[in-house]
């Protein structure tokens, strides 16, 4: 984000207290930011705060004579490389879904050709209201960014969705946003993601613990790398990374085939996902009643997703993972040989490691050699792992030895 121009529109509501850090956070990574406030936002935050810590004069009214003699609005909407809007109350939400131009930051809103983004904020029964929703559906179908909210205890004594996401992750989500360059820039990359459900019968399956958030950091690095990336998860309750296209699954099956719909064009194909190795061979059309004190479930194996992708004549650069709960590097060490992969993220699984938790560690084995990425959150981590990633397909790119150069692994 470095010298990149950030508008922070403002808007009335509790959540711009937290505002004022999402500066400081933005401006740690190196952007500019102008804060434009509306007539709500100066009822709970002061625009000397804002001045404080963006270092730039703060702007909040439409009919600034100083700003308008060179007509100021179409000045900062040329000037931002991106809109933030955070916190976004229902009532601008509703205004910049209808096109209104009655204050500075709608009338910027609409004279901008810089991506525009919301953070919505607000009571949880106003952001489930049909008016609410209707509002979202039309910004999401005009390109406009949604960031959250998030869900948990409310200004109000309530609980429910309707948060404003943290700064921390707001700041990440723009620079997300802004990844028109990188080392992957112009290269396509499709990450599987999360469990897959084999189903018993119509109420019960069988799944696994994998919660999704280590595919879904890898997305997030891949797209902040510059790549177009396309997501494939399996059922899990994660937000989107911004800037990723999603594709919904739920069974080993549906995950292969929306795998290699996908597929062309792909520069590189990273398999996070824990893609359940069996299923029952015959799913019961009606819920199986309690009857016996027993009950034999005959399995089949499912598809294997990654070992299709890697034998594809046109296949891309292809990376794998390996949950393992003992001799971890060894069994990834064969998984990368009997599949044929290009790269393989090794990690221990079990005992309140990987699955369900907020941090990982990998040891990653391509044939330039092993990496240990030490201990650290899932997008650190996922950071890391993408740069090695960038580092062997670069290395690799056109020259994709066969046989003989795995055993230098």
């Amino acid at each position: 984000m470095q010298g990149k121009r950030i508008l922070l529109g403002v808007t009335g509501g509790i959540a711009a207290y937290k505002s004022p850090d999402l500066v400081r956070r933005l401006r740690e990574r190196g952007a500019e930011v102008q804060v434009v406030m509306t007539a709500g936002a100066r009822e709970f935050v002061t625009a000397t705060t804002f001045q404080a810590v963006s270092a730039r004069t703060v702007r909040h009214d439409l009919w600034d004579a100083a700003a308008e003699a060179a007509m100021g609005h179409i000045e900062l909407a040329r000037w931002a490389d991106a809109v933030l809007i955070a916190p976004a109350s229902a009532d601008f939400l509703a205004r910049l879904a209808t096109g209104q131009a009655d204050d500075l930051l709608a009338t910027l809103c609409l004279a901008t050709e810089a991506p525009i983004a919301v953070a919505p904020a607000m009571n949880h029964v106003m952001w489930a209201h049909a008016a609410t929703r209707a509002n979202i559906a039309t910004l999401a179908q005009r390109g406009v960014q949604v960031f959250g909210p998030g869900a948990g205890d409310q200004a109000c004594g309530e609980t429910g969705d309707g948060r404003m996401l943290e700064p921390t992750d707001l700041a990440e989500r723009v620079a997300a946003l802004l990844s028109g360059s990188g080392p992957l820039q112009g290269r396509r990359v499709v990450v599987t993601a999360g469990p897959t459900r084999e189903r018993i019968d119509p109420v019960r399956f069988v799944s696994n613990r994998s919660s999704g958030r280590m595919g879904f950091a890898v997305a997030q690095a891949a797209r902040e790398a510059g790549a177009t990336v396309v997501l494939v998860s399996g059922p899990v309750g994660l937000e989107t990374p911004a800037g990723v296209a999603r594709v919904n699954v739920e069974s080993a099956a549906d995950m292969l085939a929306a795998v290699l719909k996908e597929l062309p064009g792909t520069d590189i194909f990273i398999s996070t996902a824990a893609v359940a190795d069996y299923r029952p061979a015959q799913a019961a059309e009606h819920k199986i009643k309690k009857t016996a004190p027993t009950m034999d479930l005959s399995m089949e194996r499912t598809a294997d997703v990654l070992a299709t992708v890697a034998a594809r004549t046109d296949r891309p650069f292809v990376v794998g993972f390996a949950a393992e709960t003992q001799a971890v590097e060894q069994n990834a060490l064969a998984k990368l040989l009997k599949k044929n992969l290009d790269m393989i993220a090794a990690n221990e699984v079990g005992h309140d490691k990987a699955f369900d938790c907020e941090e990982n560690e990998l040891i990653v084995l391509s044939r330039n050699g092993r990496h240990h990425l030490p201990r650290a959150d899932k997008v650190t981590l996922a950071r890391g792992f993408v740069a090695l990633v960038v580092e062997d397909f670069a290395a690799r790119a056109g020259t994709r030895q066969r046989g003989p150069a795995l055993a230098q692994v």
